[in-house]
């Protein structure tokens, strides 16, 4: 009598169901904070201090390649971090989101999903949104917003958000503290104004860019989990059914995310009803300076540069 037919393929089933022997992991010692520890394996140094001024120590001796969840970097030429890396996540007061008579501060270590669960003025429903669409769950756990500032994307879908609240930098480096418009850090495609010796320690958004209401859209290839063809953030102060303050800006549509002033003031002053008809676009088109690649060319992008801004501009007000 041969082997019964259910009771095989119930085995079957459980054996390709029990998960096969983990591999004898390797534990290493955890650096010191504050230390440098060599990897015997490669040319490499790594740090994790555990205080600003630690790491500013360290900064003065060499530049250092840095670490603020890493969500950018590993998939990035530099993932082999070789030379000297330091992790700055462990630097007390990094993160965390704090409210006082000077505005908000962001540190520059908090996550994205910590700035989406944040309980936040409605101004800041812009960066929000834009938070939630910053990749998957994983990376907005893991991903900070200064790691992202940093790396300096053009389609990085936090900063149009940031520059409609006029928000400032912080950065540290053994010279002292200096504070500049986030506009100004950003120069252009992966390139900032942060020396070699200089930490972002935190964002700021001053009290007078925290009225009204803000609105982020997005355009890609999919909903989720792909890098912008373009991106929009839309901010409006009304005073009954005018429009008392308007900052607008666009991302992935050219070198840098920028603000678009001669949108703006074409709807500064005017009512609320019929504004988006207002949006010129042969202005708006002159603002932008896309460009043709994998994911859309550059006329593409104009379109739904101003679909999108008309789109929000509709929907801020409504």
């Amino acid at each position: 009598m041969g082997p019964d037919p259910g009771l095989w393929a119930i085995q079957t089933l459980a054996t390709a169901l029990t998960p096969a022997p983990r591999p004898a992991r390797l534990i290493l010692n955890q650096p010191i904070k504050g230390t440098c520890v060599p990897d015997p394996g490669q040319s490499t140094a790594f740090a994790r201090p555990a205080n600003l001024a630690e790491a500013i120590a360290l900064l003065s001796t060499a530049p250092y390649l840095m670490l603020a969840g890493a969500t950018d970097l590993y998939p990035g030429p530099a993932a082999n971090l070789s030379g000297k890396v330091m992790d700055v996540l462990g630097i007390d007061g990094l993160s965390g989101i704090t409210h006082s008579g000077d505005g908000v501060r962001i540190g520059a270590g908090t996550s994205w999903s910590a700035i989406a669960e944040a309980d936040l003025a409605p101004c800041f429903a812009a960066l929000q949104q834009a938070a939630l669409q910053v990749g998957g769950r994983q990376i907005q756990n893991a991903g900070t917003i200064g790691g992202n500032l940093c790396n300096a994307s053009p389609a990085a879908d936090g900063v149009p958000p940031l520059l409609v609240l006029n928000t400032k930098v912080e950065l540290a480096s053994p010279r002292g503290l200096r504070h500049l418009p986030l506009a100004e850090f950003l120069l252009g495609p992966r390139r900032t104004a942060k020396a070699a010796d200089e930490i972002m320690v935190a964002l700021h958004i001053p009290p007078d860019a925290m009225a009204g209401r803000s609105i982020f859209a997005k355009l890609g290839a999919r909903s989720h989990l792909v890098i912008s063809i373009a991106s929009v953030a839309v901010k409006i102060v009304t005073n009954g059914q005018i429009v008392t303050d308007c900052a607008i800006a666009v991302g992935a549509c050219a070198g840098k995310p920028l603000r678009l002033g001669a949108i703006e003031a074409a709807l500064l002053g005017h009512p609320i009803a019929g504004l988006a008809a207002r949006i010129d676009p042969a202005q708006l088109s002159a603002s932008l300076a896309p460009i043709s690649d994998i994911r859309a060319t550059d006329s593409y992008r104009q379109s739904a540069a101003l679909e999108l801004v008309t789109r929000c501009v509709t929907q801020v007000v409504s």
